[in-house]
């Protein structure tokens, strides 16, 4: 691979494949995005999407096989067509096995395939010690809706990780890496890391990355697969990849209300991006140029940390509900449910309610927006899901198998006969095993963009 990663240029394209690194995509716009000039590929590998569990135990949400064949299409085409390949926030939640995890499976590829690339690996994990020094000094600050955070809040994580900026990637990629696999990451650094070493102004490049962070997403089609986004000194042009889809106006613009607080600022490690002046025009009925982006410089870099903690042990049951009477008035029949299984977890268990806590959802009801729920006629079938949590695996399951017959034939007060509804497993009580949840939503701040985190080079394999 050449070493020109400092040399300037006229324009950059990145290469967006798929949203998630192991959600797949078709690889004929591989093939597309190489013929149109690719000069990086970047892929996402991780978010806190799907909450903190993947966090707390250090799991990757998505399976080996499938990462192993993503990454088998875009090494080739990194090597092929001698472009970088960088995947951020790996293994789902950037911890460092979750790093170590991707990379070996990019060493079996590379292995197989007879590959030769330097590959780097950037660890985000933080340390509760060096975090309590920094608390100490005053240098992690709450963001909304969380409060001053206490050094045994921190101790209590299982892990802890931070979100870096571009400049890990960026010392890694001018260091030699042809393959950069980096911990937790913004979504954005990942995409924006090479246009900044090739020149390319921090607006265009910031906006562009927060546009491509989910590939296909920004199109008229997004389970078509990826885009190609070109930056230059006064904006950018985004394409979709699949020749039956097409990048719009509305497409474009409509990405930066996704996982934003506010859809004209979005905050990074190292500053602010502005796409208030920010213009969106049509080239043609597939490809949309971008220009008027700004990005403003922050007097302080911060790294925001993400925490998880395990809060206890779950169980859970289903059961589905078509009898006419209790579909009629759902809300006083979970009402009563709640009543009874509380009574009853005490007068067979010996339980008080600081000792476990359970939740009833009813599903076809108001599970999704509870009280929110604009329909008030009663549905035609529901589905109950119990949901128990204790300190132990046992006691969660104990306090379901109480609640087992109320799912399975409690009636409402003026029922005179027994109503039967059905379980949806046998047994009846799933054991979850261990639940985890968020407790760190803070910033630090960073001596320098790159001293929270380590960078290890390894040799071409």
């Amino acid at each position: 691979m050449s070493t020109t990663h400092d040399r300037p240029a006229d324009s950059v394209r990145v290469f967006a494949p798929t949203g998630m690194l192991g959600a797949g995509f078709a690889e004929s716009t591989v093939e597309r995005a190489l013929a149109l000039g690719a000069d990086v590929i970047s892929v996402d590998g991780g978010s806190t999407d799907s909450g903190p569990a993947y966090l707390g135990a250090s799991k990757p949400k998505t399976t080996a096989a499938a990462v192993a064949r993503d990454l088998r299409s875009l090494l080739k085409a990194a090597a092929r067509a001698d472009i970088p390949l960088i995947v951020g926030s790996c293994g789902t939640s950037g911890t460092d096995s979750g790093v170590d995890w991707v990379a070996g499976l990019a060493a079996q590829v590379m292995a197989e395939e007879g590959l030769d690339l330097r590959v780097a690996r950037i660890y985000s994990e933080q340390s509760a010690v060096d975090l309590k020094e920094h608390l100490s000094a005053g240098r992690i600050h709450p963001l909304p809706p969380l409060g001053q955070l206490t050094a045994e809040t921190l101790q209590s994580c299982t892990h802890i990780v931070g979100a870096m900026g571009h400049e890990p990637i960026v010392e890694a990629l001018q260091s030699g890496a042809q393959v950069v696999f980096a911990g937790r990451a913004t979504d954005t650094a990942i995409a924006a890391a090479y246009p900044l070493i090739k020149g390319m102004p921090a607006g265009p490049t910031w906006h562009m990355a927060k546009i491509v962070e989910c590939g296909g997403q920004c199109t008229t089609n997004p389970r078509a697969g990826g885009v190609l986004a070109t930056v230059d000194a006064q904006g950018f042009e985004i394409e979709p990849l699949d020749t039956d889809a097409a990048c719009t106006p509305t497409s474009v613009a409509a990405h930066m209300l996704y996982e934003t607080v506010n859809p004209f600022r979005m905050r990074e490690p190292d500053g602010e991006l502005d796409v208030s002046d920010a213009t969106y025009v049509a080239l043609d009925d597939r490809r949309v140029r971008v220009e008027g982006s700004r990005f403003h410089v922050a007097e302080q870099h911060t790294i925001k940390l993400e925490g998880a903690r395990l809060s206890g042990y779950e169980t859970i049951s289903f059961s589905a509900i078509r009898d006419p009477l209790v579909l009629g008035d759902l809300g006083r029949w979970s009402a009563l449910m709640r009543t009874i299984i509380t009574e009853r977890v005490g007068q067979t268990l010996g339980l008080s309610t600081d000792e476990y806590a359970f939740d009833l959802r009813l599903y076809g009801h108001n599970a999704v927006l509870d009280e929110l729920e604009p329909e008030t006629g009663p549905p035609r079938e529901v589905a109950v899901m119990l949901l128990v949590s204790a300190a132990d695996q046992a006691t969660a399951t104990a306090v379901a198998k109480v609640a087992n017959p109320l799912m399975l034939h409690l009636p409402t007060p003026d029922m005179d006969y027994l109503p039967s509804f059905a379980f949806a497993t046998s047994p009846a009580e799933i054991e979850r095993g261990a639940a985890y949840e968020f407790v760190l939503n803070h910033v630090v701040e960073s001596p320098t963009p790159t001293s929270l985190f380590r960078i290890e080079m390894g040799e071409t394999r």
